[in-house]
């Protein structure tokens, strides 16, 4: 090591704050980028030209909640098919104009707008925990009952809530616009990504690539098949094709287990194969027929290489043919009524994280109001509206959300500070609003920090429009964010030590009891059963895997701890890669294992899982087991050398 080496590692930041900070720019959608900045300030556009400028007077009040409209209407969409946007979009204007109604009861002083406001915040916290589209109108419940409950217009209250509604049209219409004239159906999209990300495995297979190739081809089958099972759950006209789609991704099973197991193994792919599996993709997302022929059966070569042609062959058939389509449709089930309100209340009332935030978020939101009401600050609503934005409701890393969000909350009120000092008050002022809408596309795909840094400025100039100020009040918005950022530290965070760690802990016990039950079916249980287990496997240690970089992102002790299980994870990823490998290792004509080993093996898991929970080291006995589980036996074995190294007092 050079004599600067120490010294240039001394400079760095600790690990934790790189991994806070750290974002992989994601691609510009620039039909986004674009819509954004059109349809935001239109509305205020049209109250200048009917008005003659941007002077007080309810012609701009009308603009700016219109504005407001289309702000709320124009963020809540994201990528999928038009039904998922409109759903996402009429749940962000429906409780945002339900928050300008509320917030006209959370004005002035006393117990009253305390109440209200805790209230309405315990609501949201249990409404997001229902769906990602009701997680969004919560917010923006929140974000407009901070709003209302400081702006003061003209306009009536009808006429203010009109108003939101006419701006929210026009974005739903420009958003109708943009979805139509887009040329590829998400959903075959969805189901042909896992096509390539299988193509991009076998590419990969014998390299450094490959690990990553793996969690890439887990994450699209994830995204796949919650795609198509939400559109089917939601659509009748297409429910047929969507039934075909949902049989192509069943009917790829034997195809991801043959290219799992050639991973693991390092076999190099056949580039016939690689090809044939592009044309699958490229076929599935054009909507097209493929053109070569079906690849022939290989019956030399090792026994995953034959495994993936197999599984090629499969799917070939029922992409290429719309009779076997048919046959492989999945069938959608049915859920009654008294199934539906049971599995609302375990997510909401009868779920402890559910409840758990709903306090958190009612107390942060409570202590806001109160420091409205006596804090000596200027405009009190913006500490309300600073938590809403921070400790949306969600049930992510609270530290990263309020250190990401209130950084760039305090550099959006910089710069939205900034242009109100130099512009004059005409239409320039639209100009810089919809240059600082037009990224928030972007921006909100990258992190939360850099989503708040432009959408600050388009908050700010579209508030001062409507409540006048100078550049006096820079100093007043700068201490509003930073009082906002300390109650979410700490009424949000600092006060709720049980939860730093729990998500992960939790994360890895359902990992360890996944993949027990992908053991069972692997050797014990139907074709069916095995590709449903698989698939509940590999989307736990997805979900393991979010959570570890979550905890990564937090400062000591949690980010520690939370490294010091990377290994472990890893190892139960090998695992579950064994264990598909096992599987087709039996179906190329190994005998079947010992089914007393294979309970033998079970119990370890569940002992594992047992260990994990209960915070102590496990037994040093190694599993004996032969025959295809002998791979799998090594791999569980290491898993539980690992958690006795991380066990608590090892350290």
């Amino acid at each position: 090591m050079t004599e600067g080496g120490p010294r240039e590692r001394g400079l760095r930041a600790p690990a934790w704050l790189e991994e806070l900070v750290r974002t992989t720019p994601p691609p510009v959608p620039w039909r986004d980028v674009v819509r954004f900045a059109v349809t935001i300030p239109a509305p205020l556009a049209v109250a200048a030209a009917v008005g003659g400028g941007l002077e007080q007077g309810p012609v701009l009040g009308a603009g700016v909640f219109g504005t407001m409209g289309a702000l709320a209407a124009s963020l809540a969409p994201q990528s999928g098919p038009l039904r998922d946007r409109l759903r996402r979009i009429a749940a962000a204007i429906g409780f945002g104009a339900v928050g300008l109604l509320v917030g006209q009861y959370a004005t002035g002083g006393g117990w009253a707008p305390v109440v209200v406001i805790a209230a309405i915040s315990a609501a949201a916290a249990l409404i997001s925990s229902v769906n990602a589209a009701l997680s969004l109108g919560s917010l923006q419940l929140l974000i407009y009952t901070a709003i209302s409950s400081g702006l003061t217009t003209p306009l009536s209250l009808p006429a203010e809530v009109g108003f939101f509604f006419g701006g929210a049209a026009w974005a739903t219409l420009t958003t109708v616009v943009q979805a139509r004239t887009e040329s590829l159906d998400p959903d075959r999209t969805s189901v042909a990504g896992v096509f390539t990300a299988i193509a991009d495995l076998l590419a990969a297979s014998g390299t450094e690539r490959a690990e990553d190739s793996r969690r890439a081809l887990t994450t699209a089958l994830n995204a796949a098949y919650d795609r198509v099972i939400r559109s089917r759950s939601h659509s009748a006209g297409r429910s047929r094709e969507l039934s075909e789609l949902a049989g192509v991704l069943n009917s790829a099973a034997p195809l991801v287990e043959g290219a799992v197991a050639a991973a693991r193994a390092r076999v190099a792919a056949d580039p016939d194969d690689v090809e044939a599996v592009r044309a699958l993709a490229a076929a599935l997302r054009d909507s097209g027929e493929l053109t070569g022929e079906r690849p022939p059966p290989l019956d030399d070569g090792p026994p995953a290489r034959r495994a993936v042609r197999h599984g090629i062959r499969l799917v070939w058939n029922v992409v290429g043919d719309p009779e076997e389509r048919a046959v492989a449709a999945a069938q959608q089930m049915e859920v009654d009524l008294r199934t539906r309100l049971r599995d609302l209340a375990d997510r909401t009332l009868a779920s402890p994280d559910s409840r758990a935030f709903a306090v958190r978020l009612a107390l942060c939101m409570t202590v806001a109001e109160i420091a409205r009401q006596f804090l000596p600050i200027e405009r009190p609503y913006w500490v309300l509206l600073t938590v809403a934005i921070v400790l949306k409701p969600d049930f992510g890393s609270v530290f990263t959300r309020a250190v990401q969000r209130g950084a760039g909350t305090v550099l959006g009120v910089l710069l939205g500070s900034a242009l109100l000092a130099v512009l004059p008050r005409n239409a320039w002022v639209l100009v810089a609003m919809a240059v600082a809408a037009a990224p928030l596309p972007w921006a909100r795909n990258a992190n939360f920090g850099l989503f708040s840094v432009f959408q600050t400025p388009v908050i700010i100039l579209l508030l001062d429009l409507a409540l006048a100020g100078g550049p006096d009040l820079v100093g007043a918005r700068l201490t509003d964010t930073l009082i906002g950022c300390a109650i979410v530290l700490v009424f949000g965070y600092l006060l709720w030590p049980q939860t730093w760690r729990a998500p992960l802990d939790e994360a890895l016990r359902d990992a360890a009891l996944a993949l027990d039950a992908f053991v069972e079916a692997a050797f014990t249980g139907s074709p069916t059963e095995r590709r449903r287990a698989r698939r509940r496997n590999y989307r736990a240690l997805t979900e393991l895997q979010t959570q570890l970089q979550r905890r990564l992102a937090e400062p000591p002790p949690i980010s520690s701890r939370a490294a010091a299980w990377w290994p472990v994870i890893v190892q139960l990823e090998r695992t579950s890669d064994a264990v598909t490998e096992a599987v087709i290792a039996q179906r190329e004509g190994e005998p079947a294992p010992d089914l007393a080993q294979v309970a033998v093996l079970r119990k370890a898991i569940r002992q594992l899982e047992e260990d994990v929970r209960a915070h102590r080291i496990p037994d040093d006995a190694e599993i004996l087991a032969d025959g295809v589980l002998a791979p799998v036996a090594r791999e569980v074995d290491a898993a539980r050398r690992l958690v006795r190294e991380n066990a608590p007092g090892r350290h």
